[in-house]
């Protein structure tokens, strides 16, 4: 029962002194009435809620139903729920959600149904939240059982610092994994740590699960440059917008329609751990797109190249990126004299692709670990094929990777030892809302004292002021969905849909 991570009464999950409350069937039987009040406040027509990601009317209910089916299944199988970590900070936490949503009705009256109010806006986020919420619920209790076993993240490198560090349990105090984040990746502490808790907590729960680190490693891969490549996407790139849903980043997007080349991103809520890009088009339309198989820096360097991306949220000035794509971030695989000797016998080479036997292999599936070219992966994957060619394991992620090619050492030489290690040989065999906003950009204004890297300048007149921006909530500790898009800057490009 690894997805419970343990009893509930566990000290602090991982935090000195703190204690995970106690719940029990009335603590599930009062967060059921209040979905219940809060779906209800939800179907009142002069609210006029788009079915579009995220979707109250049926978030609530599903929340609702997934919570129960966790309650019902655990009494057949006779499973001490109330003593499971998680689940326990889980239901306090969707509790605690439906009643400040239900609190934002109140307090705001006919201000709900006014479009651009601060109360439907806070709902808006709250909404981003909710869905947050199921998905990681659903991950850590797929058809309402409990994981079997510990989850396994996307990135080796992350399942590995996770299980090393916490064992088998599925979430951990914030204090806890910042301790032992920061042993691997520095930060620090106070306005930093602070803009980190607000991205990787997407629940908003003081608490961070297996399933959010992995959301938060395959967003900002690669491993070895995570937070550089966090503090360069997110903290200082003003194309970055944490808590938009796809409806709203068409509106701010509009007063860019007569400027081409305009761009946000967000984090998809439809698809979790991949990015959402909106840009306006040549003539004048809105489009989002997902990329795919590729991280977002990436991405964004392309679409510039292509004339895609040039004004993040309309601005003059493009961030310069390539100090994130440099070869020596990427992770190294040396083919051992075992390994070269092996194929050599074979007549041909470890580094070459085993499916079109032309080109080195280039990219990483993950979590499998399987090797390919990047050219074989994009034409399996747009065969509507999800899973890895070799394993049929789903493919959750990709990561840019150099294989070393073998060379013999000279005599009295060291052979050297492999960069990395495992990848080949699977290859062969309300209270709580608080000014997350104001805290970005705070420690942006610190941060491009330090950042002295060249920027990509548009052929456009001087950097136009930077338009306000509206504070954020603690519950704006989330990213957002993902949505439409025909046409792409760059392939393989996921087409967000409504």
């Amino acid at each position: 029962m690894a997805s419970g991570g343990g009893a509930a009464s566990r000290r602090g999950s991982g935090a000195p002194g703190m204690v995970v409350a106690p719940v029990d069937q009335r603590t599930v039987d009062r967060t059921c009435r209040h979905l219940e009040k809060l779906n209800k406040l939800c179907q009142n027509p002069k609210l006029g809620l788009r079915n579009s990601p995220p979707y109250l009317l049926e978030l609530v209910p599903d929340s609702l139903q997934h919570l129960q089916l966790v309650v019902e299944v655990a009494k057949l199988r006779r499973e001490p729920l109330w003593q499971q970590e998680y689940f326990c900070v889980y239901l306090r936490n969707l509790q605690s959600k439906a009643q400040q949503a239900i609190r934002i009705f109140k307090e705001g009256k006919d201000r709900m149904y006014e479009e651009g109010s601060t109360p439907r806006r806070n709902l808006t986020k709250l909404s981003l939240i909710f869905s947050h919420m199921l998905a990681e619920a659903r991950a850590l209790y797929p058809e309402g059982q409990p994981h079997n076993g510990p989850y396994r993240l996307t990135k080796s490198d992350a399942d590995n610092f996770w299980k090393r560090s916490f064992g088998d349990r599925s979430l951990v105090h914030w204090s806890c994994f910042q301790e032992q984040l920061c042993r691997v990746h520095f930060f620090q502490h106070g306005l930093e740590s602070v803009a980190l808790k607000s991205t990787i907590d997407l629940t908003c729960n003081d608490h961070v699960s297996a399933f959010e680190f992995d959301i938060f490693t395959r967003l900002f891969q690669p491993w070895p440059t995570l937070l550089k490549n966090w503090n360069r996407l997110a903290v200082t790139h003003p194309g970055y917008m944490a808590f938009l849903t796809y409806d709203e980043v068409k509106i701010r997007l509009q007063k860019y329609s007569s400027k081409p080349g305009s761009y946000l991103f967000r984090l998809s809520c439809t698809r979790l751990g991949q990015w959402a890009i909106g840009y306006v088009t040549q003539d004048g339309n809105i489009l989002q797109t997902i990329p795919q198989n590729r991280p977002l820096f990436q991405a964004l360097m392309e679409g510039y190249r292509e004339g895609f991306y040039l004004y993040p949220d309309g601005r003059n000035i493009n961030p310069d990126l390539s100090c994130l794509n440099e070869p020596a971030n990427q992770d190294h695989i040396r083919v051992s004299q075992e390994q070269y000797e092996l194929y050599c016998e074979m007549g041909s080479s470890f580094q070459l692709c085993k499916i079109c036997a032309e080109r080195d292999k280039d990219v990483r599936i993950e979590p499998c670990g399987h090797l390919l070219c990047n050219h074989c992966l994009h034409a399996w994957l747009e065969s509507d094929s999800q899973t890895c060619p070799f394993c049929r394991c789903e493919v959750k992620g990709t990561e840019p990777i150099v294989v070393d090619p073998f060379n013999p050492p000279k005599e009295g030489q060291d052979q050297g030892s492999r960069v990395s290690e495992g990848s080949e040989e699977l290859e062969e065999e309300e209270e709580d809302l608080e000014d997350v906003e104001q805290v970005m950009k705070i420690l942006a204004s610190t941060k491009s004292q330090d950042l002295s890297s060249p920027t990509l300048s548009s052929p456009l007149p001087p950097p136009v002021s930077i338009p306000p921006v509206p504070p954020r909530l603690d519950l704006l500790s989330i990213r957002n969905p993902g949505l439409p898009s025909p046409q792409v800057p760059h392939s393989p490009l996921y087409i967000i849909q409504n």
